[in-house]
């Protein structure tokens, strides 16, 4: 990305932010270095962007991204443009600065409205974290500290969209769920199989396919590119565990799909972010020997031609029972869904169904550009 921040100094800003706050768990560098990387992120095939941090005194005290997503622009034309990447101090004068500076690159390049937080689009971390601070925060979700939506809202911001996160507790699936766990199950045009390994571009490209015509009419939704299908393929060949994933057919169809990963962040708290020297056998031997206790529920899908069918009504609460399963035989406690819309109703009402606790949530912030020019 272009601009004149250090990117030492754009990682390591968090260890002011959040100093002393023992809930907070530091990302990889490595894989904010990769996603911030023209070269290796695919974002930047129909994307741009700039980073900037503020300094006081010589001390790096707040960071911020300003990014432009053209396939969103192309898919909706609102001149929306995003920041993301927002952390601070607990300092209105810090904040302001560095989202004024998004704002003025953004204006530059035409838009109109600046929405966020969004690292770097829609399809990356989403939200600032307004409730539940003293839960850790789970593999590619963001954290925020207390003071930061409050700072937003003090720089002009409004709220656009809360999201919601959802814990559930693996176990002995509740009655309900588990007469739609049975009903779908026993169904012969109904089958249902984990991703292979072996052929993971083709199941990832399946679930990418099934999830862009599931979501395609959300909030903000833009759909996935062929590239960065790919890039997901590759990413996952390490972390994946097939136990916590699901494509199911109707009639041969792909008709809906769930993906879930191992929470990294549960293996990874006490390497600070970095995977060298010593992080990286620490990270594969958690993986492999120990494993994780928790997962973080990425994709869950039903292609539109089958929501409103009568006889697959209970697909959704179906996959949910089976990744219920394929969690406990894997030893994990528990999981995070989500996000999800505070209005989508259908989807909410059905993870409160299965035993879903809403236990975080992420709100999404916007500002006009016109107004403040």
């Amino acid at each position: 990305m272009n601009g004149s921040a250090k990117l030492g100094d754009f990682l390591g800003v968090v260890d002011t932010v959040f100093r002393g706050n023992r809930t907070y768990i530091r990302p990889l560098d490595q894989e904010l270095k990769d996603r911030l990387s023209p070269k290796k992120n695919p974002f930047f095939e129909h994307g741009e962007g700039v980073i900037f941090v503020a300094k006081r005194d010589g001390k790096t005290v707040g960071r911020a991204t300003a990014s432009i997503d053209h396939e969103h622009l192309a898919r909706y034309k609102d001149a929306v443009g995003f920041f993301g990447f927002f952390d601070t101090i607990d300092d209105p004068e810090v904040a302001k600065a560095l989202l004024s500076r998004c704002e003025d690159w953004l204006r530059g390049k035409g838009m109109k409205t600046v929405r966020g937080p969004m690292s770097l689009s829609i399809n990356e971390e989403i939200g600032c974290l307004v409730e539940g601070f003293d839960e850790p925060p789970v593999f590619m979700f963001p954290y925020s500290a207390r003071h930061q939506g409050g700072l937003i809202e003090q720089a002009g911001y409004t709220k656009a969209k809360d999201l919601l996160g959802w814990k559930y507790l693996t176990g002995e699936l509740n009655p309900r769920t588990k007469r739609a766990y049975d009903e779908i199950g026993s169904l012969p045009e109904v089958v249902s199989r984990p991703v292979s390994y072996k052929d993971l571009a083709r199941d990832v490209a399946i679930i990418v396919d099934v999830y862009n015509d599931a979501w395609s009419d959300n909030w903000g939704f833009v759909p996935l590119t062929k590239a960065e299908l790919t890039k997901m393929a590759a990413d996952f060949k390490l972390i994946l565990a097939p136990e916590i994933t699901r494509i199911t057919y109707i009639d041969g169809e792909p008709a809906a799909v769930a993906l879930a990963l191992p929470n990294l962040n549960e293996l990874t708290r006490d390497l600070n972010g970095s995977l060298f020297p010593f992080g990286l056998p620490k990270l594969l031997w958690r993986l492999k020997v120990e494993g994780a206790k928790s997962g973080r529920m990425l994709i869950l899908g039903i292609r539109k031609k089958y929501r409103n069918v009568r006889k697959y009504a209970a697909l959704s609460a179906y996959l949910y029972g089976e990744m219920n399963e394929g969690g406990r035989r894997l030893g994990m406690k528990w999981g995070e869904l989500g996000w999800t819309l505070e209005d989508n109703g259908a989807i909410n009402a059905g993870i409160k169904m299965v035993g879903g606790k809403v236990y975080k949530k992420y709100r999404v912030y916007e500002k006009s550009l016109e107004a403040s020019s």
